[in-house]
């Protein structure tokens, strides 16, 4: 096992702690949105790995933005069932890809979101078990009610600053969820509990990360503001949102509070205006007497599909990239200019909020 995975279960009080090294007062963390494995995006890998299946080029230039925070976090949007792989509309992505996204710095997954069941319970348990042999941890889904029991809500323990997260989303596409597997969904009454659950942890901050909204719809809707309401209401500090598949607004509440409704597509192979991109959204813990959040930032990146003699290859790029750059990252100029729509896109969705420099 990797030294990030040193779990340890409290029996006591039920909640897993994940402990990731030694105390400090600041903790950095990164948020990734949709991390999804349509087909072409298989094939793509496929080509890159010669007959084999490898997606770290998908991350390189991004590799230092994630590895830089102390704690990264992504929405897994594929379940890692095994062969025949497959996208939509019921994804099954390689193993290769968790391998990938553990070098590109990720920590932690996410996995409760509509495509949590798209090949059904052996799918979801592959899943789990491919995740952990990555060296991720993961939240959101379970193998069964004692394995919930134990290991959620997650806490997560790094340079001194104690998290709780927390992972829902609004269905499973219709698929009923067989028992004995759990895939947390949206019911209050449940997240409750589970906050009231995680402050027997004690944590210094507390993450709330829904799989909510309207697809493809750049701002929230009312159902998603009363949930905010909500969550605060009942111990969220944060809560950051995903499955739009665009980027949707970021909010300040009272009390240093806030929402990022939607991150939009980490990497995919929608080629829409709005879809092909998304953000990685940066925030820093200080604690003293209490935690707070003390700046946060958002690096736009765009999913480039860049045409090689092996073939397609998928690659995710600083939207900001200076254009003096891009013949040397075989950016044509019709490429250039989606991704310089899609940057003034996110841009003016999300005004007046800090940007990180790209390098």
């Amino acid at each position: 096992m990797i030294p990030i995975k040193n779990v340890v279960f409290t029996l006591a009080i039920h909640f897993s702690l994940v402990t990731l090294s030694a105390q400090s007062s600041t903790l950095t963390l990164l948020f990734a949105g949709d991390i999804m494995g349509h087909d072409t995006q298989i094939a793509s890998a496929r080509a890159m790995g010669n007959g084999n299946y490898d997606y770290r080029s998908d991350f390189d230039l991004i590799q230092s933005h994630i590895s830089r925070a102390d704690i990264a976090i992504g929405n897994l949007e594929v379940t890692f069932a095994g062969a025949p792989y497959k996208g939509y509309p019921a994804f099954s992505s390689p193993d290769a890809l968790a391998g990938a996204l553990k070098s590109a710095g990720f920590d932690i997954l996410v996995n409760a979101n509509n495509h949590a069941l798209d090949r059904g319970r052996s799918g979801l348990e592959r899943t789990l078990q491919v995740i952990d042999s990555a060296g991720l941890v993961q939240t959101g889904v379970f193998k069964n009610p004692a394995e919930r029991a134990v290991r959620y809500p997650l806490i997560v323990e790094k340079k001194g600053i104690r998290l709780a997260l927390l992972n829902y989303t609004y269905g499973t596409n219709g698929i009923r969820i067989t028992p004995p597997n759990i895939v947390n969904t949206i019911d209050t009454a449940l997240i409750r509990t589970d906050l009231q659950k995680a402050a027997t942890a004690a944590p210094d901050f507390t993450v709330v990360l829904m799989h909510w909204g309207a697809e493809y719809q750049r701002t929230e809707n009312s159902v998603q503001q009363e949930l905010a309401s909500f969550l605060f209401a009942n111990g969220a500090d944060a809560i950051i949102g995903s499955h739009p598949h665009v980027v949707q607004p970021i909010r300040e509440y009272s009390h240093g509070r806030l929402v990022v409704y939607s991150l939009g597509n980490m990497i995919s192979n929608q080629r829409k205006r709005y879809t092909d991109g998304g953000i990685l959204f940066g925030m820093t813990l200080e604690k003293s007497d209490s935690t707070r959040i003390t700046s946060y930032d958002y690096l736009p990146v765009w999913v480039h599909k860049a045409q090689t003699e092996k073939g397609t290859d998928f690659r995710l790029v600083p939207a900001a990239t200076d254009s003096t750059l891009w013949e040397e990252m075989n950016i044509t100029p019709e490429d250039g200019s989606a991704m310089q729509l899609f940057l003034e896109d996110t841009r003016n969705n999300l005004e007046e909020i800090p940007e990180r420099v790209p390098y």
